[in-house]
């Protein structure tokens, strides 16, 4: 028997999702099949059962609105949701806002794959003469965050987002974990995969084959140490799942007509 469960997952897709653009700190909202993502996600836990005490976000609003919609789905909209920066998809610096299939085509395949999926590489960092730095820095949900606007990461690697998340993780949602409180984690690909690597101990090279799709909610069964009694379970259709998989990996592959 589990001495505690906790439920993750990656936020339905967004509309740079549907793009194949990086994303990142660029706020976008769910898309029309994101929006049904979440949805079926809030159907498929409320048939298994589950009942929540408090839900975590990022400050990014398709977590926040993918948390929203399970809630509504599950008739439990009165849970708590607390959110917070430190669950924030990783900082993709200069990368932010270009396609990944296109990245694939200029860089080749193996750099993409190492920029969006491994441990410890860091990609350009994001200058002032981005497109994007202004949207993103002089937004007022980072000038209440819990560090100054100066300190804010300008690029990440997948370890930045696990260093950043830890305290988070370790004072905030640890705590109300031993508590006995049933919690969910509406967050992004690169947090949860931090979340995993540091849970269950996947080694940094083995990191960059886990590759979370949209919308799949992920059960953790956790020992009193909280420690994993065993591997994470994609929760669903086995064969979806697989298959949402493979479309997030081919993301960053050139496209057939491109080769």
């Amino acid at each position: 028997m589990s001495k505690y469960r906790l439920v993750l997952l990656r936020h339905g897709e967004g509309a740079w999702n549907k793009e194949n653009r990086f994303c990142s700190w660029v706020d976008q909202k769910l898309s029309s099949n994101g929006i049904k993502e979440a949805q079926n996600c809030g159907k498929q836990l409320k048939a298994l059962g589950f009942e929540f005490d408090l839900v975590f976000t990022s400050v990014l609003s398709r977590s926040i609105q993918t948390a929203w919609l399970i809630l509504e789905e599950m008739g439990q909209e009165w849970v708590p949701i607390q959110s917070s920066w430190r669950l924030n998809e990783r900082h993709y610096g200069a990368l932010i806002g270009l396609n990944r299939a296109e990245m694939a085509l200029n860089h080749g395949e193996e750099q993409v794959k190492i920029w969006r999926r491994s441990y410890d590489v860091t990609p350009p960092p994001i200058t002032e003469s981005h497109p994007y730095y202004e949207e993103i820095y002089n937004d007022r949900r980072y000038k209440c965050s819990d560090v100054s606007q100066e300190n804010l990461p300008k690029a990440e690697s997948l370890k930045d987002v696990l260093d950043r998340l830890l305290p988070y993780w370790n004072e905030k949602i640890v705590p109300e974990l031993k508590s006995g409180k049933m919690i969910l984690i509406s967050a992004h690909g690169n947090s949860s995969r931090a979340l995993l690597k540091h849970v269950e101990g996947i080694s940094d090279e083995d990191i960059i084959n886990v590759t979370l799709p949209t919308g799949v909610p992920i059960l953790l069964e956790l020992d009193e140490n909280l420690h994993p009694l065993g591997p994470h379970q994609f929760l669903g259709d086995q064969e979806a799942i697989q298959a949402a998989i493979k479309k997030v990996e081919d993301q960053g592959k050139v496209k057939s007509a491109e080769k």
